[in-house]
């Protein structure tokens, strides 16, 4: 096996635990209390913690390493890239589970077309930090993992404040 499929093997391995998060969520009395729940002022919200990933692997199937495609998703880059805040329209489960499936169809396109051949190539975006399309893939795992621990967290945050 590649190295690109084994990296998509693993991500195959997350998203199953990260849509888990919103198959609790959905069971939860009031769903979208629970998507929006914050465990402070100004933190983010599980929405945007699962939203965030979506967004982000749309962003890297794209403008970073395939500037030539159009992403989706555009007008919700703003509200859930990195940097962005969390606002207070919060999005339903069923529109999260679509950026999540369509973005990481996108992102295992990209990723494919890439190949192993291209490994050590740096793209432009990341000249200034030397990363090369290998160290977006590590990247690219622990972000979910990241994020999806944080949206963990924050749900089980949610349920011991009721």
């Amino acid at each position: 096996m590649n190295i690109i499929e084994t990296h998509l093997e693993t991500a195959q391995f997350f998203r199953p635990r990260t849509l888990g998060i919103l198959d609790k969520i959905e069971q939860q009395p009031n769903p979208m209390e629970a998507l929006g729940w914050r465990p402070g002022p100004g933190r983010a919200h599980i929405a945007w913690q699962l939203m965030h990933i979506g967004v982000t692997e749309e962003l890297f199937a794209t403008e970073r390493l395939a500037p030539h495609k159009t992403g989706a998703f555009q007008e919700l880059w703003p509200r859930f890239r990195g940097g962005s805040k969390p606002d207070d329209n919060i999005p339903s489960p069923a529109e999260i589970r679509q950026v999540l499936s369509e973005s990481h169809e996108h992102l295992v396109e990209t990723l494919r077309e890439i190949g192993d051949a291209r490994l050590d190539e740096i793209p432009p975006v990341f000249a200034e930090r030397k990363w090369r399309h290998r160290d977006v893939l590590s990247l690219l795992l622990w972000h979910e993992a990241h994020h999806q621990g944080q949206a963990h967290i924050t749900l089980n945050s949610y349920l011991a404040s009721k």
